[in-house]
C-alpha cells in the first residue's frame, strides 16, 4: 500500500534548519534516519513524523509550486506569529501576487524557503475549518 509521508524541505545548512523549525514549530529532531544530509523532525507530543530536511545544494524556488501552510486563528495571532518567526530568522518576502485582502502573509525560512502563516479566521471559509472524519471540528 502507497501511504503519503512527509513533507521535505531542502536546506544547505542542516543544524541551522533544525534550529529553525523546532523553534517555529512544537517539533523535535529525532536519531531516526539522521546523517550529514537529513533531519527528521517530529510532533513533540510524539505523535508522528512531521517533516524532513534534507541537505541540498540546488537554489530555492522564488515561486515553489509546493509550500507550507502555518495555520494561526486570528488576525492578532498572526501578527504575533510572524513577528515571532522573523525574530527566529524567517524573513518578509516581497510577494507581488497577495489578493486585495490576503488572509495570509509570505515569509520565507533562512534558506529562503518560502511558506506562507495564514490567518484562519480571514481565509475564504472563515471559522469554518474542515470537519475531521467523525465531523467534529478541530480544537482550537
Amino acid at each position: 500500500m502507497l501511504r503519503l509521508g512527509i513533507p521535505v524541505i531542502g536546506v544547505t545548512d542542516i543544524p541551522r534548519a533544525v534550529a529553525f523549525w523546532t523553534a517555529a514549530l512544537p517539533l523535535v529532531a529525532v536519531a531516526e534516519w539522521s546523517s550529514e544530509t537529513w533531519r527528521t523532525l517530529e510532533y513533540a507530543d510524539g505523535s508522528g513524523h512531521a517533516l524532513g530536511l534534507m541537505r541540498s545544494d540546488s537554489p530555492p524556488e522564488p515561486r515553489p509550486r509546493l509550500h507550507l501552510d502555518l495555520y494561526t486563528d486570528s488576525a492578532e495571532e498572526q501578527r504575533a506569529q510572524v513577528r515571532r518567526l522573523i525574530g527566529l530568522g524567517a524573513r518578509t518576502v516581497d510577494w507581488d501576487l497577495y489578493p486585495p485582502e490576503p488572509d495570509f502573509v509570505v515569509l520565507a525560512d533562512p534558506d529562503d524557503n518560502v511558506f506562507c502563516v495564514v490567518d484562519l479566521s480571514h481565509a475564504p471559509s472563515g471559522d469554518d475549518r474542515p470537519a475531521l472524519r467523525d465531523g467534529a471540528r478541530p480544537a482550537t
